[in-house]
């Protein structure tokens, strides 16, 4: 088994900053080659202890208020983002998780992380699309987001 420091979140199995265990392919084959993990030693306990602090200053506080950020993003009629595009639709550049979260800054007034964006595909396309945001462990949400064409 060995003793790992997580780097990215990591589906049902820990968050950014969390020291797991795991068995030694695991990490040796998945988790290391994608730099999603790296070895735990005592020296690493600063960076550890930093990457929490920073975790712990980003995410929504409570439950409540993450609720409250649900109901303001699903009872508005959604966001805009504006990308060049092509005459046919095609987008020039994906939109980013950092072009939905300063959309719902601006046009609906809530502060966002760009890590609370959930991507099912990217989008490459002008049109309607629905993002999922993962704002708290219990609470997720779903934005309706229009790509309209830049002048």
């Amino acid at each position: 088994m060995a003793k790992i420091v997580l780097i990215h979140n990591v589906p049902n199995l820990g968050e950014v900053g969390d020291v797991v265990t795991v068995k030694d392919g695991y990490a040796r084959n998945y988790l290391f080659p994608r730099n999603l993990a790296t070895k735990w030693t005592a020296g690493a306990q600063k960076q550890i202890d930093l990457m929490q602090a920073a975790r712990r200053k980003r995410e929504i506080a409570s439950v409540e208020d993450a609720r409250a950020i649900r109901d303001a993003i699903q009872s508005s009629h959604g966001v805009r983002v504006f990308k060049k595009a092509t005459a046919t639709g095609r987008l020039f550049a994906a939109v980013s998780s950092a072009d939905v979260t300063d959309a719902v800054q601006s046009q609906l007034g809530q502060k966002l992380d760009r890590r609370t964006v959930v991507w099912q595909t990217p989008v490459k396309t002008t049109g309607d699309f629905k993002v999922k945001l993962h704002l708290h462990p219990e609470v997720e949400a779903t934005l309706n987001m229009t790509v309209v064409r830049e002048r």
